[in-house]
């Protein structure tokens, strides 16, 4: 039973967990009706949430950063299915994996964006820097707290900042 929870058979082979179904809470309502490969630090967005949760962002006054976690709804099927793409899809550039990316092509295009508050009233909440488009559904906020959120040793490899070998 166990075994089974943790996703292993007997042989200790990958079992896939049970499909799951989960239900936005929100949507995302800003300028741009196409995704940007670069800079959302400025855009600014609001989260509308179903009318029900207004009260579930009660003790929110105060933080002023949120994790965003939504659904790009944008990305076609056929990029769900691929496991490596050409950096900012410049073929001139290497491969690397989806899922060692920030790319929008992955196999469950979810998306999680750190943005700004900048304020907040009944079901909307108003945020800055949230790199999602028009109409995006938003399944779940979080707010951001450094002590979880931040990593003072994070690294990245070269190639992530346009630093490649050969």
């Amino acid at each position: 039973m166990l075994r089974r929870l943790r996703g292993k058979g007997r042989d200790g082979a990958y079992q896939p967990p049970p499909p799951i179904s989960i239900q936005p809470i929100g949507r995302v309502a800003n300028r741009f009706a196409t995704p940007r490969t670069r800079d959302w630090t400025s855009v600014r967005s609001r989260i509308v949430l179903r009318p029900d949760l207004a009260p579930a962002l009660d003790g929110l006054a105060g933080h002023s950063h949120l994790l965003v976690i939504f659904w790009m709804h944008e990305v076609p099927e056929h990029a769900r299915t691929r496991v490596t793409h050409h950096l900012h899809g410049d073929e001139d550039l290497p491969r690397k994996g989806d899922l060692a990316t920030r790319s929008q092509n992955r196999p469950n295009p979810i998306g999680v964006s750190a943005c700004r508050i900048e304020g907040f009233a009944d079901n909307v909440i108003r945020v800055v820097g949230l790199d999602a488009i028009d109409g995006t559904p938003v399944l779940d906020i979080k707010p951001y707290l450094g002590e979880y959120d931040a990593f003072d040793d994070a690294q990245a490899p070269p190639w992530v900042y346009g630093q490649f070998d050969g």
